[in-house]
């Protein structure tokens, strides 16, 4: 039997939790726990944009919103699943992967792993999928997200500096996501390409030390530490060079794509690096305003609502951008 030419995405889920958090309200509850700090009214709304973030029910982990999207992904396409990918920078526990976690709450018995790096991992999940259906190994794969970043935000702040740097955690959000990936024989269909970048010597700007060899039982690790600016001066040094060359190998230009989905991690920066990259703000969705930064879940997000919105049906191109604590860039050119 020959391998297939390509995967196609045949299923696709969301889950957002339906308890959420103004950013007013936020910025209440640490001036309520911090009333030394004299912390600015608006600050948070004003510096990223973020209205509200979505916050996973009690008692649920990681696992449990990966479940739930998965859920309605294999919905959408039934069949045998013959790995899962657990794809996300949270994660159940250190060991074992929450891939199993995932696999055993479907009542899966298929083969598993976890992909990790950090808002990208989604993307390197397609990557992985679509490289072992390519080569014959596994026909149908399930990508599986659940993010919970809200469990590492630091409500108690000893100083402006350290409010500043745990500043991005008050933007981010829980959510689940999943794609199936299925063997496709259509030429014209699929992931068309892919393409990553890493420029590690940034992986201290941000970073959530907890659970680590570095900092193993130091209970001021469990929260995310970042140099805000100095994460987005690293993402413009990347440049849009990366992305224009991509479309120039593949003979593209952006009147090619119905839908051009970009991590967000707040609104300030999308109009910048649109410009930059020469994007037409009708090609584009916006989800931090409303749903905050989901980490990995972000793009699956925006392809579920530009199917809502009618910006992808049949045949629609799509090019996935995301960007990465570490920090990274990955690609992926789709065909719906």
């Amino acid at each position: 039997m020959s391998a297939p030419i390509s995967s196609r995405i045949s299923g696709l889920g969301v889950h957002l939790p339906e308890r959420t958090r103004t950013t007013g309200e936020t910025e209440a509850e640490l001036r309520r726990r911090n009333p030394r700090q004299h912390l600015p009214t608006g600050l948070i709304r004003r510096m990223t944009g973020v209205e509200s973030v979505h916050l996973r029910p009690d008692g649920w982990d990681a696992s449990d919103l990966a479940v739930a999207a998965a859920r309605v992904a294999l919905a959408e396409s039934p069949g045998e699943v013959d790995l899962v990918l657990f794809a996300s920078a949270s994660q159940d526990l250190v060991e074992p992967a929450t891939s199993h976690i995932v696999a055993a709450k479907l009542g899966l018995s298929s083969p598993v792993m976890d992909v990790k790096n950090a808002c990208n991992s989604v993307v390197n999940a397609l990557q992985v999928a679509d490289a072992l259906i390519r080569t014959g190994q596994y026909g149908r794969v399930l990508i599986a997200s659940g993010e919970a970043p809200t469990v590492a935000v630091r409500w108690e702040v000893d100083s402006h500096e350290q409010f500043i740097r745990s500043f991005p955690g008050y933007t981010m959000s829980d959510g689940g996501a999943a794609l199936v990936l299925e063997a496709s024989d259509d030429e014209g269909a699929g992931i068309r390409a892919t393409r990553f970048l890493a420029v590690s010597k940034h992986w201290g700007i941000g970073t959530l030390p907890g659970g680590g060899t570095m900092r193993p039982h130091d209970v001021d690790a469990g929260y995310f530490d970042m140099d805000g600016h100095g994460l987005q001066r690293a993402f413009l040094e990347l440049g849009p060079e990366p992305v224009l060359g991509l479309l120039r190998d593949r003979g593209l230009v952006w009147e090619d794509f119905d839908l051009v989905a970009i991590h967000q991690v707040a609104l300030p920066y999308l109009p910048p690096v649109f410009e930059r990259l020469g994007v037409p703000d009708d090609r584009t969705v916006v989800t931090v305003r409303d749903h905050g930064n989901l980490a990995s879940a972000t793009l699956p997000l925006q392809l579920q609502l530009a199917r809502e919105r009618g910006m992808l049906r049949e045949g629609s191109r799509a090019l996935l951008i995301g960007l990465a604590g570490g920090i990274s860039l990955g690609l992926a050119e789709v065909i719906w």
